[in-house]
């Protein structure tokens, strides 16, 4: 297996996630089973319970990290934004004073 991480579908993490619940065997069997790690299909498994309104306090659903990094997004293309009109107005005041 090489270094990459593998991308799996939201449907095979759902189904994953749903094979854990309703089979009894352990996080670390069922990853076994089906070829993934076990660490990862426990994240998917905690995800999971945090989307379903059970998680602790102030973790984010998926639709809030989507969300979150969607905003991220925006912010740093608009404080990018900002900087080139901050160089841009500075640039034609020193024109306009020439």
């Amino acid at each position: 297996m090489s270094n990459r991480s593998r991308r799996y579908s939201e449907e095979f993490k759902r189904d994953a996630v749903a094979l854990v619940r309703s089979s009894g065997k352990t996080v670390t069997e069922v990853a076994r089973e089906i070829g993934v790690s076990a660490e990862g299909l426990r994240n998917w498994v905690k995800q999971d319970t945090i989307d379903r309104g059970q998680g602790s306090p102030g973790e984010l659903t998926s639709a809030e990290r989507e969300e979150l990094s969607w905003l991220r997004r925006q912010n740093r293309e608009q404080a990018e934004t900002i900087e080139v009109l901050r160089k841009a107005a500075v640039f034609f005041a020193k024109e306009s004073d020439r």
